[in-house]
């Protein structure tokens, strides 16, 4: 058996494995958990892709609700030589796997001290490191509107004047919401939606649907301006709809 075959059959247990935790986690609990299957390839490229537009600059990257680790791995591979990255996962069987993930991944030989696998809620997140590129996993829609103020006000916090953060939403959970849920679900989850609006008038750079994720998922990026006077203005994001890519 080639190196290739056996390195193949190795990445097809992975996710099969990852699928069952996720499917595990969600029984146990879907609103932290917040989705059924890990994010794709395509996903995780655009979720971290601000992290290449600072070129080989070192960065201070946070990701919260990192899951089993499927947008981490695409995240440490993308990190500049002497960026820091702290990972944030509140469930305690996910957090020790992304602590496996970190003290196993071939691109941190030598530097797995610059990764930080905290197992907390972000809003509880005790740090005074600012952030250029925030890469958010958090299922907003199963909070309530008043955790996705407080979290978002603390991502804002958290980013670097001038930062990125990225976060995804599943589409048509609204809709799905509305036929299967109760009245009071529905209304929640559109107060949820309507909070997230605010910031995406506020902050939004730019929206993106990936149809090759499952179930498909659109992204928004938000940018802290460098400028705080400008925070002011809205933003009306460029929508873009995506296959595989960006």
């Amino acid at each position: 058996m080639d190196d290739w075959t056996t390195s193949h059959d190795r990445v097809l247990a992975q996710r099969n494995a990852e699928g069952w935790t996720f499917l595990l986690e969600a029984a146990r609990d879907l609103r932290t958990t917040g989705a059924l299957a890990p994010s794709s390839k395509a996903l995780a490229r655009l979720l971290t892709d601000p992290v290449d537009e600072h070129g080989a600059h070192p960065l201070n990257v946070l990701e919260a609700g990192a899951g089993t680790g499927s947008v981490t791995r695409t995240l440490i591979a993308r990190l500049s030589l002497g960026s820091r990255l702290d990972i944030v996962e509140a469930n305690p069987r996910f957090a020790a796997r992304l602590r496996g993930l970190v003290r196993s991944h071939p691109h941190l030989t030598g530097e797995r001290d610059r990764i930080r696998v905290h197992q907390a809620f972000v809003e509880d997140l005790d740090t005074d490191r600012h952030y250029d590129v925030i890469v958010s996993g958090l299922p907003f829609t199963n909070f309530t509107p008043a955790q996705v103020e407080t979290i978002m006000g603390r991502y804002l916090e958290l980013l670097q004047p001038g930062g990125t953060l990225t976060y995804f939403a599943y589409r048509g959970t609204r809709y799905a919401r509305t036929l299967t849920a109760s009245p009071a679900e529905a209304r929640r989850h559109r107060a949820v939606e309507d909070v997230l609006a605010g910031y995406q008038r506020r902050y939004a750079t730019g929206c993106w649907s990936v149809w090759g994720n499952l179930p498909p998922a659109k992204v928004w990026y938000l940018h802290r301006p460098a400028d705080p006077a400008t925070s002011a203005a809205p933003a009306v994001p460029a929508t873009v709809t995506l296959g595989a890519s960006r």
